[in-house]
């Protein structure tokens, strides 16, 4: 056996700064694909600057956002972010798999070690937010999430986020 092939096993390690790029790129390579068709290229394009940009990232590091990153054979395939928002209640900020890797197990492994890490940080529940017409709020469904309420949250610019916000027990 030649050990010194690429791993197609898939690993979710934490991200830091210098993982920046890759989160940049896995986001540019999704979001249009994602929302284009629901939001539009110009909402799209203001979010992920505003959202995805490299000192936006920084800054939510710094502001204790945790982020993972998803490798296979050695790529960055996905990521995922979450912060605590109040003592016992955690929120996943963002989860991202590239489309070529979807529906492999990659989204619930960044799932499941989101809710694995904000448990043992004491979290007691955790909530997300999904735009209301994205098919990724069947995924939530099926890992435990269901629906608490409705929230649209203005973005800046004219732009909104009309989203569902979902939560569950830790």
């Amino acid at each position: 056996m030649n050990n010194h092939l690429p791993s197609s096993r898939l690993v979710i390690r934490p991200a830091s700064y210098t993982d920046i790029p890759f989160i940049i790129e896995i986001a540019n390579k999704t979001w249009p694909i994602a929302y284009e068709a629901l939001l539009g290229k110009e909402q799209v394009t203001y979010m992920l600057h505003k959202l995805y940009g490299a000192a936006a990232l920084e800054e939510q590091m710094r502001k204790q956002h945790y982020f993972f990153l998803a490798l296979k054979e050695y790529e960055a395939v996905g990521f995922a972010s979450f912060s605590k928002v109040e003592l016992e209640t955690y929120k996943l900020q963002k989860l991202y798999v590239l489309p070529s890797e979807q529906r492999a197990g990659t989204g619930k492994a960044l799932l499941e070690t989101v809710e694995t890490v904000a448990k043992s940080m004491g979290a007691r529940k955790l909530q997300l937010n999904v735009n209301r017409k994205n098919i990724a709020k069947g995924f939530y469904e099926r890992s435990g999430f269901p629906v608490v309420k409705e929230e649209d949250i203005d973005i800046g610019s004219g732009y909104y986020m009309n989203d569902f916000v979902m939560e569950k027990p830790l």
